[in-house]
Formats: C-alpha cells, sequence, structure tokens
C-alpha cells in the first residue's frame, strides 16, 4: 500500500481511535474535572496524531521528522499516565483501562519502530541540481 499521508499510516489510526475513545469514555466524567484530568488525557491523546501529522510533514529531514516523532511517543505516555489516573478514580473500570492502556503499549511500540529505523519514511533527497 502506498502512504501518501500520516493518515494512511496504521500507527495514526490507532492513535485516532483511541483518542476518540478517550473522548467518548470522558463524556460521562465529573465536570470538576472538566479542566483538569479530562482536558489533559483528551488533549495529549488527540497530539499525538496532531504530532504524527507534522511529523509527516517534516520528513524531508530527519532531524525534525524523529524530533516529532519523539513528541509522539511523549505524548503517547502522557496519555497512559491520564488512563491510570482515570482507573484509580473510578472514572474507568478495570477492563477498560486494560484495553485503552493495552492500545498505548501498542503505538508506543510502533514509535519505538519508527524511531529506530526512520529512514523508510524520509523523503529521497534528489541529487541532481
Amino acid at each position: 500500500m502506498q502512504i501518501n499521508s500520516a493518515k494512511d499510516l496504521k500507527v495514526y489510526k490507532r492513535a485516532y481511535a483511541l483518542s476518540m475513545e478517550v473522548f467518548w469514555e470522558s463524556k460521562n466524567w465529573p465536570k470538576e474535572e472538566k479542566y483538569s484530568l479530562t482536558d489533559q488525557i483528551r488533549r495529549s491523546s488527540r497530539s499525538v496524531c496532531a504530532n504524527l501529522r507534522e511529523m509527516w510533514a517534516k520528513r524531508r529531514y530527519e532531524a525534525h521528522f524523529v524530533s516529532k516523532l519523539s513528541d509522539c511517543d511523549g505524548e503517547n505516555s502522557e496519555t497512559d499516565t491520564w488512563l491510570d489516573y482515570a482507573h484509580d478514580c473510578g472514572y474507568i473500570d478495570g477492563e477498560q483501562h486494560r484495553a485503552c492502556t493495552g492500545e498505548c503499549s501498542t503505538i508506543g511500540a510502533m514509535l519505538g519502530k519508527m524511531l529506530s529505523n526512520p529512514k523508510p519514511f524520509l523523503l529521497k533527497q534528489k541529487t541532481d541540481l
């Protein structure tokens, strides 16, 4: 399959699905969490996708590409932390927590593989000027 945009990446599709799951789950959380846990987990989960889109746009330069990819990994880890809080505060049950943190782990592994071998994703530089 030809990859034409970050949206074609499996990791993007999984991260997007997780961010939507987080959104739907968090809709019923207490109002007092609106500007703390709810806002933070929605922001970090969405940021993985946003950073993947930025990463794709910067694939001409390996250092910029890897930097944005590293940001994705950090935001994914942050989402995992907020999921722990959501579980421990009783906002999600054990099954939902395991499913979402498992998905965070899978996304993290995918990002890790890209970080360890970014070359296949970079634009090929033309040497004939």
